[in-house]
């Protein structure tokens, strides 16, 4: 008997202001065209006034414990993703596990900016696996709104506010690449590539500071880093790239996803899309791909899905699941 970490439930939370590119040029030296042309973005979703990364976080946790048909206490602990929390400290997962009404487990962020929802799964498939839960609510949440520089128009037109959340259970498996669940992971990071992808604030500069990207020297990175590791993923779960129906990207920049779904030698029909209409929403955006998936109806019970992203860190890593 193996324990596998399965996927219960999925759901995701947009702000309702909308923001398409065309409002933007209002605010900076940009174009509609330029936009879509250099990212695949047509339009993001901004934070309204007191929406915060926790409360976002919450909305989309509810969403995934009701497609779970679970409840709040039903879950043991609750791995928050984020590089936006509410404050410094506490955790903004200690604010959801609040929010939500939890009494009981425990919770705590990852960070590790776009990379931080395949690093929040992997934890939670140790914390399962190892036996310290049985339930893991996995969520990512971003504010990146906050973040930006609007004098720079080559980062403040890229990234976007949501949340999305999976809800993990421990099932039994045979231990074979049939099982349900995460099937292997593969993580990595390079503390030398720190400075093209980066915020300048923080408690050294007593300021919350700006995104800073290199954007060249990241998509160089990013197409090579992430076909490398999903691949290592592939082989660690003993599949070939035949053997996937989905992948679902970090959606950062549609020129990376097709240049990695070309490595990994799979049409962009086996891609889940969600940059046009999301933008950039670093650790939400692979958890809200999922979501948007299966409402979609694309994502289907034991589909096999390999899901990447590479953030600052530089971090990145892939997981290999089947639904």
């Amino acid at each position: 008997m193996t324990i596998r970490a399965v996927v219960k439930g999925v759901g995701h939370y947009l702000p309702e202001r909308i923001v398409p590119n065309a409002e933007l040029e209002s605010l900076v030296e940009t174009t509609d065209e330029w936009i879509r042309s250099r990212s695949g973005i047509e339009r993001r979703h901004f934070a309204g006034e007191g929406e915060t990364t926790s409360i976002m976080a919450s909305h989309a946790a509810r969403a995934a414990l009701a497609d779970a048909g679970l409840e709040a206490d039903d879950i043991d602990a609750i791995i928050l993703a984020t590089s936006t929390a509410d404050l410094t400290f506490p955790s903004a997962a200690t604010m959801v596990q609040a929010h939500l009404g939890m009494t009981r487990g425990f919770a705590y962020d990852v960070q590790a900016v776009c990379a931080g929802f395949i690093f929040a799964l992997t934890n939670a498939n140790a914390l399962i696996i190892s036996g310290m839960a049985k339930r893991v609510l996995v969520i990512g949440a971003e504010t990146f709104s906050k973040l930006m520089d609007w004098n720079d128009r080559t980062t403040c037109v890229l990234f976007g506010d949501g949340a999305g959340a999976l809800v993990l259970e421990a099932q039994e498996g045979n231990g074979t690449k049939l099982d349900r669940g995460i099937l292997a992971s593969d993580l990595h990071s390079d503390g030398r590539f720190r400075d093209i992808l980066y915020v300048d604030g923080g408690a050294s500069t007593g300021t919350t500071g700006h995104l800073r990207m290199a954007g060249k020297e990241v998509f160089r990175h990013a197409v090579e880093k992430l076909a490398e590791t999903s691949n290592t993923a592939l082989e660690k779960a003993g599949m070939d790239h035949g053997e996937v129906d989905w992948i679902v990207p970090h959606q950062a920049n549609i020129r990376i996803i097709e240049g990695t779904a070309k490595k990994l030698q799979l049409p962009m029909d086996n891609v889940i899309v969600t940059v046009h209409d999301h933008g950039n929403t670093s650790a939400a955006s692979i958890p809200l791909a999922m979501s948007v998936g299966k409402a979609r109806g694309k994502i289907k019970e034991g589909d096999v899905i390999v899901t990447e992203a590479i953030g600052g860190g530089l971090a990145w890593g892939a997981v290999v699941l089947r639904w």
